[in-house]
């Protein structure tokens, strides 16, 4: 009985910062049994345009930016505290993800950091240094004129550092070097089975881990590229 109430009590929470933002409401079944949790999607306000515009976004990207949505929600920091996250996705799966996020809190899967990646200035790379989960980032892949995943906000990054991109057995971050073995199993890392690739693979998602040619060890998206 008190376990209903609670749970009645966190989505009812969140119903009203959703509609206080104008946001587009998360499941209840999202919330229903996890207690902890907090989730919701809304719209971009006028502060999150202006921080994105010329940054991580342009004139000329392939979404506009009434397509994209904010995540807000909550995720176990690697200090073992619940902390906040921000996502920045399209609308047409902010919803899913959100559903991935919410598993993860389950699961208690760590993650070390989650912000937009305007915080370092779009680039990919400080991101990345920082172990910053990221989503939408309105760029190339690299070596290309092909527009990345990211660029439609349908990827994220994931703990990048313990989930290094791999090009013949190298990574160019420092700190991911350890974790190119991936054979010992720490926390944070994705692997086959494990709670990262499994709350992806529940909504369709691919994995950069089962490329054939390079490994993308911290890269989920909606098309599997």
């Amino acid at each position: 009985m008190r376990r209903g109430i609670l749970a009645a009590a966190v989505a009812a929470f969140v119903l009203v910062a959703a509609q206080a933002g104008g946001a587009q409401l998360p499941s209840y079944k999202l919330l229903q049994g996890q207690i902890g949790f907090r989730g919701t999607i809304a719209r971009l306000d006028a502060a999150q345009v202006k921080r994105m515009t010329g940054v991580s976004w342009r004139p000329g990207c392939p979404v506009a930016l009434r397509d994209l949505r904010v995540l807000s929600f909550s995720h176990w920091g690697f200090d073992r505290k619940v902390r906040t996250g921000r996502l920045i996705v399209h609308e047409d799966v902010a919803g899913p993800v959100l559903g991935v996020f919410r598993r993860l809190y389950a699961d208690r899967f760590l993650i070390r950091k989650v912000v937009p990646v305007d915080a370092y200035g779009a680039s990919d790379f400080r991101s990345i240094e920082a172990d910053n989960t990221s989503a939408f980032n309105c760029r190339f892949v690299d070596g290309t004129r092909r527009w990345s995943e990211h660029a439609y906000g349908r990827a994220i990054d994931v703990n990048p550092i313990e989930n290094p991109y791999v090009s013949g057995g190298r990574t160019s971050h420092r700190a991911s070097v350890p974790y190119v073995d991936r054979g010992r199993r720490r926390p944070g890392m994705a692997h086959e089975g494990g709670a990262l690739v499994r709350a992806f693979d529940a909504i369709g998602w691919g994995w950069g881990g089962h490329w054939t040619s390079v490994k993308d060890y911290q890269h989920f998206s909606a098309s599997g590229s």
